[in-house]
């Protein structure tokens, strides 16, 4: 989910960056929020801030710390909006593009290099990459506090009763 113009970008030069971890911490803006739940697809971001740790030099940089938002997302099963407050541990790792990869059809990646972002021209872009983060920390069908009474009032049956030990406790009543 990477976006040519990001709404939330906060470049850092690696020359910044020097043999101490440098510390700080990066607030969405309400424009910021507006843009971001756009994008995402969800009704709002209230507010979106984390506290990071950069450390490295060079070739590979590790960005760790936690982000923090609340923000409402709609019920899957209602569609009302409700609201839901992340809180979510991070660990990055900024690593120079490699020429190489760019003219390879496909790449294998391992569990290690799932949290891997490339970067270029000596700059990272932390605040997009807080972004991501947090899109990746929401609930893909998230269920509100009213979806068990959405399900009941359309009749549609719970995961219990729609699985295969449903089907027997079923077939268990039908047989006395």
């Amino acid at each position: 989910m990477t976006n040519s113009n990001p709404e939330f970008s906060k470049i850092i030069k690696l020359s910044d960056i020097g043999d101490v971890p440098l510390r700080g911490n990066i607030v969405a803006d309400a424009d910021q929020c507006e843009a971001l739940a756009k994008r995402f697809g969800i009704p709002s971001i209230q507010n979106l801030h984390a506290e990071y740790d950069l450390d490295g030099s060079g070739e590979r940089i590790d960005f760790t710390g936690t982000l923090q938002s609340v923000l409402m997302q709609n019920c899957a099963i209602s569609g009302e909006e409700f609201p839901v407050t992340v809180s979510e541990e991070f660990k990055i790792t900024f690593v120079e593009k490699a020429e190489e990869l760019e003219n390879q059809e496909e790449i294998e990646l391992e569990s290690d290099d799932c949290d891997l972002i490339e970067f270029e021209n000596a700059r990272i872009d932390i605040g997009e990459a807080i972004a991501q983060t947090l899109y990746l920390a929401l609930e893909p069908y998230p269920r509100g506090p009213n979806a068990e009474a959405a399900i009941k009032a359309s009749g549609l049956k719970s995961e219990e009763e729609a699985g295969p030990f449903g089907a027997l406790a079923a077939l268990k009543d039908k047989l006395g």
